[in-house]
């Protein structure tokens, strides 16, 4: 075990897959020689060579398209899109090419390809560096969506992905690429600096891609989040002191329904926290999901708690998505009805 920040464990995972597999290969606007903006391949060409880890051209559809050829004659690409939000070039090539390959071949090629990116906001990264995409690629049949909101998860869950024989899109909070954000503080005092790190195997491990944790138990209410809302839910709930039950999908594609069911019955309420905005939002599936699932057992309507319905607003990035006070003020409606 070290202790690792989710950066960290993001590079343990990617040096924990090229050693363990030779068709793993990781490329991407500046990840070899310099490491990736964020520092997540950093070391990985000087350690495995420059045609394992090596830098792409600024062309986001040529990345992604290089990966699916790669992808469909046997290698295991991982690559990086620097942000989220440059990934729209390339969205054509995941949805109609890498999400439909093992269908369209009838299963004679498969797409075992990872499409790493930061996402969300909270350092002050404006419209073009802040976004949170999540929605536009659960919405794929043959894609899997996953976001991580600990060092350990974020290595399990991104070598479980390197696994899997299926294209698997892999978001990376920015907010907790340094440590866990407590969730207390609507502004942190160094935005790229959020707390301590976590406790990470530094051996391969996999943590199964498609179910939940529950972060925190409870009977009064069930939360639903990912990625740095979880932290936000559970610093709502000590600070209304909420009995809530958090749990953190950390899959949103496959999802675990089960989690979500079990807890939802057993609460009967539920409260969706996410950062992206709320119109075609993924808590929109989600909450039809619950209301599908458990609609005898709820007390109340279904929330959420969201970002703006606005493109992403700089100078008031921190009222734009929720905070503890927006959540807690949503569990305490919940437990007065």
């Amino acid at each position: 075990m070290a202790n690792m920040t989710m950066i960290e464990a993001i590079q343990s995972a990617h040096d924990s897959a090229m050693d363990r597999d030779e068709r793993v290969v990781v490329f991407g606007e500046d990840v070899g020689f310099f490491g990736g903006v964020f520092r997540c391949t950093a070391g990985l060409q000087e350690k495995y060579g420059s045609t394992r880890c090596f830098d792409a051209p600024i062309s986001e559809l040529g990345i992604v398209g290089a990966a699916i050829g790669m992808a469909a004659y046997g290698l295991r690409p991982c690559i990086e899109i620097q942000f989220a939000d440059y990934v729209y070039p390339a969205y054509d090539q995941i949805v109609s090419e890498a999400a439909r390959l093992r269908h369209r071949s009838a299963g004679d090629f498969t797409c075992p390809l990872v499409i790493r990116m930061p996402v969300g906001g909270g350092i002050f990264g404006g419209q073009t560096h802040s976004q949170s995409p999540e929605a536009i690629f659960t919405h794929v049949s043959g894609l899997k969506t996953v976001m991580p909101s600990s060092p350990y998860d974020a290595k399990g869950l991104l070598c479980a992905a390197i696994e899997d024989p299926d294209p698997v899109i892999f978001l990376e909070p920015k907010r907790l690429y340094n440590g866990p954000f407590d969730g207390h503080h609507e502004k942190p005092v160094v935005p790229w600096r959020n707390h301590e790190a976590g406790e990470v195997p530094t051996d391969y491990y996999v943590e199964p891609l498609g179910q939940a944790r529950v972060r925190r138990a409870g009977n009064d209410v069930t939360i639903l989040a990912y990625g740095t809302m979880v932290y936000v839910a559970q610093a709502a709930c000590d600070e209304t002191g909420i009995d809530a039950e958090v749990i953190d999908l950390r899959s949103l594609l496959p999802l675990d329904i089960d989690t979500i069911t079990e807890s939802v019955k057993k609460t009967g309420r539920c409260v969706i926290v996410h950062e992206a905005t709320l119109t075609g939002g993924y808590g929109g599936e989600l909450a039809a999901l619950v209301q599908e699932n458990c609609f005898y057992h709820l007390e109340v309507p279904i929330q959420r708690i969201t970002g703006w319905d606005t493109p992403y607003p700089h100078a008031q990035e921190w009222d734009y998505f929720p905070g503890p006070a927006r959540v807690g003020r949503a569990l305490q409606k919940a437990m007065e009805s």
